[in-house]
């Protein structure tokens, strides 16, 4: 891989880290709504749906992070 082709790559990397940074934001901001509210409505659907997003939130944040780990490797 030559030098034009890993500031490509570093360029996609960048990128995904501040997607990465954006879905933090939103999984912080769900959990944040969660545990403000009243325990009856966190065991409830409403509440179990909202965990469910938040585990989705860092189940893509984890991918990404595979992504950029991967990026990087190919450009070494």
């Amino acid at each position: 891989m030559n030098n034009k082709d890993r500031k490509e790559i570093q360029k996609w990397i960048e990128k995904l880290e501040e997607i990465k940074s954006g879905i933090e934001d939103m999984q912080e901001n769900e959990e944040e709504k969660l545990d403000n509210m009243p325990e009856g409505i966190q065991d409830s659907e409403r509440g179990e749906r909202m965990q469910q997003g938040i585990e989705d939130l860092e189940s893509a944040v984890s991918s990404i992070e595979e992504a950029i780990d991967s990026l990087n490797d190919a450009t070494e």
